[in-house]
Order: structure tokens, then sequence, then C-alpha cells
């Protein structure tokens, strides 16, 4: 399934998701880390604040294994909704912000 998701990055977190994305560490996860960097790259931070991406998952609950492995170490709040495939969300690319944190 494909999912919108919305979620804010912790603060003081940035720095180290940045260096796991640009390391491969979370590329090299199994089953799933090539879809999460590939989502975080996806991703843009909007003018409110909150970060914003397309994901696709087949666990039973919403992202469960990625939040279990990546997700819930560097986002709170973070809110699911199904979508009939990846979308473009309106924002700055997260990933040039996680590289101003680095």
């Amino acid at each position: 399934m494909y999912y919108k998701v919305t979620a804010r990055l912790m603060e003081g977190k940035g720095s180290e998701l940045f260096g796991r994305i640009q390391d491969g560490s979370i590329a090299s996860q199994e089953p799933d880390g090539q879809e999460i960097v590939a989502a975080m790259k996806r991703a843009v931070v909007k003018d409110t604040g909150e970060i914003e991406w397309s994901e696709t998952c087949y666990c039973n609950s919403p992202l469960a294994h990625e939040r279990k492995t990546v997700l819930d170490h560097y986002f709170t709040g973070i809110e699911t909704e199904i979508v009939d495939g990846y979308q473009q969300h309106q924002g700055s690319p997260f990933t040039d912000h996680l590289a101003n944190l680095a």
C-alpha cells in the first residue's frame, strides 16, 4: 500500500538521520531500507515545519517495521493516510534541510 506520511523531526536528530542516510546504514536494512531512504528523498518540509512524504509499506499496521527500526527514532506525531500512489508534496526538500542541520 502507498501512504502519505506527515510527521515532525525530533529536535537535535537531523544530523544523525542525515548521516545514516548518507552512510548507507538505513539503505542496507532489510526488507525496507531502500524504500525508507527513497521516501526521505521524496520528503518535503512544509511552512508549518511538518515533514510530508509518500512511502510504500506492506505491513499489517502502516509502517510498523519502518517505525520500529527508523522512523520512531527521528520523528514524532507520525500520521499516515492511504493514497493511490507516490505523491509530490509542496515544500522544501527534506534532504536539503537535513544537510543544513548536519
